[in-house]
């Protein structure tokens, strides 16, 4: 093997390890076990999976494109804060795109790709009846992978893509402005979803998919909060 082979060996092997940090820390980004706004420090994400903080900096910057972690400048990385302006954004989004989805979808769905969306379902059910907080975070992801598996389904690879984007921007808004700590995407909204598109009717799908998006952001705090001085902050 020659000096350039060797270093486009290299070269892919540092760009596979940031491809792993990347998924690992966008996983306990979505899961929620790294709230908005936990510092991503190079030195201590390199130390847990021994690498050089340029493959770090390399996987942050894919999470950065992402929208899912913000870098600043002489301060570092963190896991982005979305403003109430940004989660709206993010469901106006979604009220655009997961129609469109579901439509596709429903046009060449298999009688096999309803079987697995209901075996999925009854895997919600099973978290939803658990109690703690990683079946909680287990839940909620469950929901979200729902969304993605019929993204999947369209048959559209750059939807199904762009998907998975909007449902890590969701879990982060759901994170941070979530009144019951839950993403509402209620089972029962997602079986009925589910029959009309083993139906065919691809119109009613549709409306049931602006329904249920409408009911998760409904869960959300979005107002304004007017910033407070520390002794306000603390006042009785």
């Amino acid at each position: 093997m020659n000096l350039i082979d060797k270093n486009l060996l290299l070269d892919q092997n540092q760009e596979d390890r940031a491809q792993s940090i990347r998924d690992s820390l966008r996983d306990a980004i979505i899961d929620r076990r790294l709230g908005p706004g936990s510092k991503l420090a190079e030195a201590e994400v390199g130390a847990l999976f021994d690498v050089s903080r340029t493959v770090v900096r390399s996987a942050l910057q894919m999470l950065a494109y992402e929208g899912l972690v913000r870098i600043e400048r002489n301060r570092g990385a963190f896991v982005s804060n979305p403003t109430p302006e940004e989660a709206r954004q993010v469901f106006d989004t979604r009220r655009l795109i997961e129609p469109g989805i579901v439509r596709a979808a429903t046009v060449r769905i298999s009688k096999a790709d309803i079987e697995d969306l209901r075996d999925h379902l009854i895997l919600e059910d099973r978290f939803m009846n658990e109690r703690g907080p990683a079946a909680r975070r287990a839940e909620i992801k469950a929901s979200g992978d729902f969304h993605l598996k019929i993204a999947r389904h369209s048959g559209n690879a750059i939807l199904e893509k762009f998907m998975d984007e909007l449902v890590a921007r969701s879990s982060l808004v759901i994170a941070l402005y979530g009144r019951t700590g839950v993403s509402r995407c209620g089972h029962s909204e997602h079986r009925d979803l589910l029959d009309a598109m083993e139906r065919g009717d691809a119109d009613r799908a549709c409306a049931l998919m602006l329904h249920h998006i409408d009911h998760i952001e409904a869960d959300l705090d979005l107002r304004e909060v007017a910033a407070m001085t520390l002794k306000d902050a603390l006042a009785t």
